[in-house]
């Protein structure tokens, strides 16, 4: 994502109306500025979310939430903003599984609340929450402070008291601030103090507004979390954020070869685990008009269905751009010029490949489509590398076509039979002819081709995996 003129910043509101707008005005008041114009740019969303059991349940499931936490999120993502806070401590249960899904930056309260805590003046070695049994039960709080600090809670019918003072009819979220609400929340505070708590940490959002009111035991510090959370999200948002790489990938030239490379970028990447992989987007966008066809005949131009495609994968957030079809790359250079994040070629990538694996390699075959080899492609690529590119003669040119458009040629979904066979002659024609290494100019041959059989008297190389692991390498940079 791109940042640029004033930073944008959106809150989700609807997790808790009161809270998220104190949240709002907290930002603002917490702004360092000398004029109006230094203000963050804010969005502030809010929708009613009504979920069938409310938080203070015990069979209380988050599901609805996280889908309007979502949807909130990605709207927010799609107008523009570079970060978003999140009012609401349920939803910091699952802020990862958001985070693994969206490009926006979620700004943590948690974070914010263990920077409160560290700045205290001792380090206290018991802390009370209150907080609602859903986010108890997770955990949320001991994973934050660490197996050195007891995380303390009231009784489970103080707890109750709590919720009913906040969640019931005539409670808090209803706009009562009267003795109702507060006197259950006192006594719980009682509880924990009683408990040894030193300081209490709040683990509901409404909880920060009725500070002032409450009484807070004698040795027992609050710390306000809301404030806490508006001056960790302006410091954070001063500091550029680290970027999950997304590769984006021009896909169904042609299908198959979509997704031979995208097996072998999941095998190019290092990973001991899932989320070790590289984030993929993939346009599979099989209508885009035949290359081959357009270059040796008067096929349609497939520039600008290629131009769109590589702008939907640009809007969605791809820090570069991946093509699996080596006919394509005829077009690049046009198309290059207008987007803002690169193509990695696979012309000069392939090239560079053969001269770094096989540094006495001078003569080099090219068994590709008649569009690729009358582009010269591949010919002016290999001659920039020092290489001397061996073409096929007419008469095995027209088998190698044939192999991959002919009605059992690999694009009709053949991966054995004569599509083989005629790929095998062209590809000893070229070593006849003195090519040391082939290079396999169409993303579609590597399915027919077996780089692995001793019989080959050349080494074949297959632009397609050398696509993978460059853009493997890329995004592990």
């Amino acid at each position: 994502m791109k940042q640029a003129g004033t930073l944008r910043l959106g809150i989700v509101g609807g997790l808790g109306a009161l809270s998220g707008a104190d949240l709002l005005y907290r930002i603002v008041e917490s702004t360092p500025v000398k004029s109006e114009g230094d203000h963050r740019e804010l969005i502030f969303e809010q929708k009613p979310m009504r979920e069938p059991v409310a938080p203070m349940e015990s069979a209380y499931n988050p599901t609805h939430r996280k889908l309007y936490v979502f949807d909130t999120l990605a709207k927010m993502e799609r107008e523009g903003c570079h970060a978003a806070l999140l009012p609401c401590f349920i939803t910091h249960c699952f802020l990862q599984e958001l985070e693994d899904e969206l490009e926006i930056r979620l700004i943590s309260m948690t974070d914010a609340i263990k920077e409160a805590i560290d700045g205290l003046p001792s380090a206290p070695s018991r802390i009370g929450v209150l907080t609602t049994p859903f986010v108890r039960k997770s955990g949320l709080f001991e994973a934050l402070f660490g197996d050195l600090v007891s995380v303390i809670y009231p009784s489970a019918e103080l707890e109750m008291s709590v919720m009913k003072a906040i969640y019931g009819v005539g409670g808090f979220k209803s706009g009562n601030r009267g003795p109702e609400t507060t006197s259950p929340i006192d006594q719980a505070l009682d509880d924990l103090s009683k408990q040894g708590a030193e300081v209490f940490v709040p683990g509901m959002t409404e909880l920060p507004l009725l500070l002032d009111q409450l009484t807070i035991p004698e040795g027992m510090a609050a710390v306000d979390t809301a404030a806490a959370y508006a001056r960790h999200a302006l410091d954070a948002t001063k500091v550029d954020r680290h970027h999950k790489f997304k590769v984006g990938i021009v896909g169904g030239v042609g299908p198959a070869a979509t997704v031979d490379f995208m097996s072998k970028l999941v095998g190019a990447t290092e990973a001991s685990r899932d989320q070790d992989h590289i984030k993929v987007l993939v346009e599979q966008n099989p209508q885009i008009p035949d290359r081959t066809e357009n270059l040796v005949s008067n096929g349609t131009d497939p520039t600008v269905a290629l131009y769109s495609t590589c702008k939907k994968l640009e809007r969605g957030g791809a820090d570069m751009i991946a093509i699996p079809c080596n006919t394509a790359h005829a077009y690049v250079d046009r198309i290059q010029r207008h987007l803002d994040i690169p193509i990695v070629s696979i012309l000069s990538t392939t090239a560079d490949y053969i001269t770094e694996q096989s540094p006495e390699t001078r003569r080099v075959g090219i068994l590709a489509t008649n569009g690729t080899i009358h582009s010269c492609l591949y010919q002016q690529a290999l001659s920039n590398a020092g290489l001397q590119p061996i073409l096929p003669d007419e008469t095995h040119q027209a088998l190698v076509m044939d192999s991959i458009y002919g009605p059992q040629g690999v694009k009709a979904g053949y991966t054995d039979g004569l599509c083989v066979e005629q790929i095998a002659q062209a590809f000893g024609h070229l070593v006849e002819n003195g090519a040391e290494a082939i290079i396999l100019g169409c993303t579609e041959l590597p399915l027919i081709v077996d780089a692995s059989d001793p019989r080959l008297a050349a080494l074949p190389v297959d632009p397609t995996d050398v696509l993978a692991r460059k853009c493997a390498q890329l995004a592990s940079t």
